[in-house]
C-alpha cells in the first residue's frame, strides 16, 4: 500500500465512521477470515462496523467470532441496501472487481458515493477503490490485513479474536503452509498469533475435522467421477446437480474437492466441475503445479480468473458440454 494510501486511510479512520465490509459471493475462509478479522480490528477503535456478505457463507465457517452477526444480502436485500447506503466508509476485502458479488449487489454498489478501501491479492483489479492494497504476492488477504493493520502503526488492537480471523483465512488460502506463496514472513505472523492465544490445533479441527456425512458422501462421489488424461498431465472430476440433491447438499461441501485431482503423479492440471441449475452455470475450479497459469487459462476460456495456480470460472452451457469444451482446450495447452 503506498504511502499516499496510508495516509489517506488512517485520516479516514480518525474518526468513529459507518463501516460496511464486504467479501465475494461464496465467501471462502479468506474471505470471511479477512472480513471478520478487519470487523473486529475496526469494532475495537470504536466504529460502527457491518459485513455484508452477498450469499450465504459455508456452515465449516460458522464458528468464527462475530459470524451470527453478518448480514446477507441474497437474504435480506432491503436491510442490506439501506444499510450500504449509509454507510460512510466501504471495505471490499479478497476480491478487485464488483461484479465478484453478483448482479443485484454489484449494482447498489455502483450508486454509493462513499470511498472505496481494496485489500486483494488476486490479479488486474477494477479501479473503483479510492485507496487499494493489491499485491499478487501474498498468499492471502487475511495476510494483507495483518500488514495493513502494520501499516497504519495500530497493532495494540490486534488482539486474540482479530488474529484467531486472520490465522483462519492464512491456514486455508496456504492449503495449511504448502503452496509456494507461503513465505518465512507467512511464518512469523502465525507465530504472533499463537503467542497472542491463537489456538491453531482447535482452528484446524473445526475446519477440517467437522465434516458431515452428506460433505464425506459427496467427496466420495467426486474421486468415483474423477477422469485422468495422461496425455495431457490433466485431471478432472465434476458432480452434477442431480448427484449434489441426492446426498442432501449444503453451501461449503464441495470446498476442497479439486485439490485431490492434482495430488496424483504425473498431474500438473486439474478442473473441478459443479452444476448448479439454480443460477444456471456450471462452477468451475481449476488448479495447477508449476508455471502453467490457471488465471490466465480461465480468464482465456470460463470467463474467469484468480491465481497462477488456483482459479475458478463458469460456464452457461451444460455440463457435458462445459466438460467437452474443457477437454478440446487441452491440446492447445503447454505444461512443464
Amino acid at each position: 500500500m503506498s504511502t499516499e494510501d496510508i495516509a489517506g486511510v488512517k485520516e479516514l479512520l480518525s474518526t468513529p465512521k459507518k463501516i460496511v465490509i464486504i467479501p465475494h459471493r461464496n465467501p471462502d475462509g479468506d474471505a470471511m477470515g479477512s472480513n471478520l478479522g478487519l470487523y473486529h480490528f475496526l469494532r475495537h477503535k470504536g466504529h460502527e462496523v457491518t459485513v455484508i456478505s452477498p450469499n450465504e457463507f459455508p456452515d465449516f465457517l460458522a464458528w468464527l467470532p462475530a459470524s451470527d452477526t453478518v448480514k446477507v444480502f441474497e437474504r435480506d436485500n432491503e436491510a442490506a441496501t439501506a444499510i450500504l447506503n449509509a454507510a460512510e466508509v466501504v471495505f471490499t476485502l479478497d476480491f478487485n472487481a464488483l461484479s465478484r458479488t453478483g448482479d443485484a449487489m454489484e449494482a447498489v454498489l455502483k450508486t454509493l458515493t462513499a470511498p472505496f478501501v481494496m485489500i486483494d491479492h488476486h490479479q488486474k483489479p477494477d479501479g473503483y477503490a479510492k485507496y487499494m492494497f493489491s499485491d499478487t504476492s501474498y498468499g492471502s488477504t487475511c495476510e494483507m490485513v495483518y500488514h495493513f493493520i502494520t501499516a497504519l502503526n495500530e497493532k495494540q488492537y490486534l488482539d486474540v479474536t482479530v488474529a484467531t480471523c486472520l490465522y483462519t483465512g492464512i491456514v486455508t488460502d496456504s492449503g495449511s503452509f504448502r503452496f509456494h506463496t507461503t513465505t518465512g514472513t507467512t511464518h512469523r505472523i502465525v507465530a504472533e498469533f499463537i503467542d497472542l492465544g491463537v489456538d491453531n490445533s482447535a482452528i484446524h479441527s473445526l475446519l477440517y475435522d467437522n465434516h458431515t456425512m452428506s460433505r464425506i458422501q459427496i467427496l466420495a462421489r467426486g474421486l468415483q467421477n474423477m477422469r485422468v488424461l495422461p496425455q495431457y498431465k490433466t485431471s478432472y472430476t465434476s458432480l452434477s446437480q442431480e448427484e449434489l440433491n441426492s446426498f442432501g447438499h449444503n453451501k461449503g461441501d464441495t470446498e476442497g474437492i479439486v485439490n485431490y485431482g492434482l495430488s496424483m503423479k504425473g498431474i500438473d492440471f486439474t478442473a473441478f466441475f459443479t452444476e448448479n441449475k439454480d443460477e444456471g452455470i456450471v462452477k468451475i475450479s481449476f488448479r495447477s503445479k508449476g508455471s502453467f497459469d490457471v488465471n490466465a487459462y480461465a480468464r482465456q476460456y470460463f470467463n474467469g480468473g484468480g491465481h497462477i495456480n488456483a482459479a475458478g470460472g463458469r460456464s452457461t452451457e451444460s455440463l457435458e458440454a462445459t466438460i467437452q469444451k474443457f477437454i478440446a482446450t487441452l491440446a492447445n495447452l503447454k505444461f512443464d
